[in-house]
This record gives C-alpha cells, structure tokens and sequence, in this order.
C-alpha cells in the first residue's frame, strides 16, 4: 500500500516552517490518583514528534484518552499527565491546549499538546464540519496512532480527507510494512498462532487466515472447540460446542489447501480453575469429564514448537494456555521460546500476547510487535483499517 510517509517529507525539507499536526496514541493506563502506570504508548510516540521539531516544524499533537463524553470536558479527562511525561521524554515543556478546534497558537520549533481530542463533539461520527476545521490547523496532517487505525473520526480520517498533505507518521508506517510483509508476502512457510478464550470473537479471522497460512495454530478455548470437532472429549473445559460446524469449516478450508489445523495430542489438566491447582498431563484422548484443559502438553508443545523453528513468518496472536498461572504456562512458554529461536519474520499483536512476549523476555527477538489491538485484529480479518484506506488514497491524489 503506498502512503506518503512524514520520513520522506522531512528528510526533503518539506516539514521546515510547516504546521504539522499528529494524531498519536497517547492513551495510556492511570491509576485512581491519575498518575500513569504504563507509559510504552508515549514513548513510542516521542521520535514522530522529534522528528517533527528536529525539521522546523511547528508541533500540535493529539490523542484521546479514556472513554470522554463529547461536549463535557472533566478533569480525569486531560491530557496533562502525559504532557508531564512527555515534557520528560523530550527535554522540553510540553504545554497543554484546551478548546483548540477555531485556532492554535504554535510557532516553528514549538510543540503543543491539544487537549483529549474524543471531548470534541463530532469526533467520534467523524463528523465533517469538525474534519474541516482540523484540516484547517495545518499544513500536513500526520497519523501516527495504528492503536485507532481501525476507527474512521474526525483525527483518523476526516482530517486527513481535507488537510493539504497527509502523511503517514514512522510509528504507522512501521505498522503497515510489518503487516504487509507478514501476510501480504510472506516468506514460506507462513504459520498463524491464533488463541483465545472464544472461537466466536476470532472466528472471522480464522477463516480469513485459513485461506492464506500453512500452519493454523488454534490455542486456549478456541483449541478445545477445535478438540471437539476433531472428535475429542474435553471435559466442563471452556468450549464453544455450537460453533463445532464452523470450526470443522475452518479444518476443511486448510485441508483443501494441503495444509492443517494441529490438534493437541496431549494436555495439561485440572479439576479447579486456580494458580495452586494441581496439574496433570494427559493424552488428549484421556480427559476425564470433570477436567479442564488449561494448556498444551509438553509433546504437543514440541510438535509446534518444531514447526514454528522451521516457518518462515510467524503471526502471533494469543498465548496457548493460562500462562498466567505457572503449572499452566508450558505451552506458552515453549511457543515464545520457539518464535525466539526461528529464523522467521515473526509479528505478534494483543494484549495478552504482549503480556506473555514481556513475561519470558523475548522482546528483541520477535521482528515486530504492534502497538494496536483492536486494530491488528481486524488487520488479521483481512479488512482494510479506515486509516491506511485515507491515507493510500491521498496519496494516489
């Protein structure tokens, strides 16, 4: 997909003297005092903004943060918490701008942050009236938030119909290469690790991966639906027992292609779901009707483990058992491991796919981690995310 990236227009000279507004993503987790607690967004978004500075540039930035009423500003809506930190990350004072939409006052070599950008009314409809005025603060519009990428407002998309230049920031376009190397060319073999509590809220993306990958590696509930369907007794574990059609669909659409959805061959198992639960590992074909499948066992562990050495790119979603919990974490454990050492192009995406990346220090190893959730989601879908489909357009003039 081609979009203009905000790289090439500093690196020409383009951003120098210019207004240059950013979407971000700045909204981070915040305890009850509101102070933030986890601040991997904001530093992501520090080298957009440099650059932007570094060229000349005058700044704006915004985000949203937090889930606002449209039209009523309170202060546990304010972005000046993350000015703080960022004013930190920066070196420099990073000053707050509320009621922003009529006019802002930056000059070259400054930068501000305008207030929680979702208090705007229209914002979220993408409302066009607020996408023309936006438009009207600046120069060259930059989008460097892939964590709302899939949600068409008026900072994602309205403005970026109506700005005079609109530009994928580095954060984005990172996103966007990462993706399409990962699914649009991939090297071979192409293995998706795709887990979670249910089969319903990833059903359409199972399907749209069983069309593309060679390896479908299903984990967690989803797993146990597929042990179902495979004919597999699973005991009271987490299933979706009316979805057993869909995923003998999914089954199918792999086999048609000479490819496959693993099912486990053994299986660590409980009779409560708790940390100090004691773990038994058993055959897949011997779960008692009181047990719960918590993981994989340590031979199925190895048979993936095994393909995922061999696989040349790797999509991750999901870890493959309760890894929070440590008598279940095995499988996980052994996935991430697995990932680590492969030589494959590796993309990993989610929430609890992080948590898990984080947990056994693999970080460095993965080729590339996104930032969005909801959005790499529906990247996974197949969908084209509302962010990508405005910027590709303007730059197709």
């Amino acid at each position: 997909m081609n979009v203009i990236r905000f790289t090439d227009l500093c690196a020409q000279g383009k951003a120098a003297g210019q207004r240059v507004f950013i979407r971000a993503d700045l909204n981070v987790p915040q305890d009850d005092a509101g102070n933030i607690t986890e601040d991997t967004r904001i530093r992501a978004s520090v080298p957009c903004i440099q650059l932007a500075l570094d060229s000349g540039a005058a700044v704006m930035v915004t985000s949203h943060l937090g889930r606002p009423t449209e039209g009523e500003f309170k202060p546990e809506d304010s972005l000046a918490p993350v000015a703080k930190r960022l004013g930190e990350l920066l070196g420099r004072e990073v000053p707050v701008v509320a009621n922003w939409v009529d006019g802002v006052d930056v000059k070259p070599g400054q930068v501000v942050l305008l207030e929680n950008c979702r208090v705007n009314k229209g914002e979220k409809k993408n409302d066009q009236a607020l996408a023309r005025k936006l438009a009207a603060l600046t120069d060259i519009y930059v989008n460097d938030a892939f964590g709302t990428a899939h949600r068409a407002e008026a900072t994602t998309y309205g403005i970026a119909q109506f700005a005079k230049v609109a530009a994928a920031g580095p954060l984005l376009a990172a996103e966007l290469d990462a993706i399409s190397k990962a699914l649009a060319l991939p090297k071979r073999p192409l293995v998706a690790i795709v887990a979670g509590s249910k089969v319903s809220t990833k059903l359409t993306i199972l399907k749209s991966l069983s069309a593309n990958v060679d390896q479908l590696i299903v984990g967690g509930g989803i797993a146990n639906t597929f042990m179902l369907a495979a004919g597999l007794k699973i005991g009271k574990s987490l299933a979706e027992p009316d979805l057993i059609d869909q995923a003998k669909e999914v089954i199918e659409s792999m086999r048609a292609r000479g490819a496959d959805v693993p099912i486990p061959v053994d299986v660590v198992t409980a009779k409560t779901f708790a940390a100090d639960a004691p773990a038994t590992v058993k055959d897949a074909s011997n779960v008692a009707d009181d047990d719960l499948i918590l993981d994989i066992g340590p031979k199925t562990a190895e048979i993936l483990s095994a393909q995922l050495r061999e696989a040349g790119t790797i999509v991750w979603n999901g870890p493959v058992g309760v890894f929070e919990f440590d008598a279940f974490a095995g499988g996980t454990k052994a996935i991430a491991q697995a990932i680590a050492e492969s030589s494959a192009f590796s993309i990993a995406g989610g929430g609890d796919t992080l948590a898990a990346i984080a947990k056994y220090g693999i970080e460095k190893q993965v080729g590339y981690i996104s930032t969005g959730g909801g959005a790499f989601l529906e990247v996974l879908e197949g969908k084209t995310l509302p962010a990508f489909e405005i910027l590709a357009k303007r730059a197709a003039g």
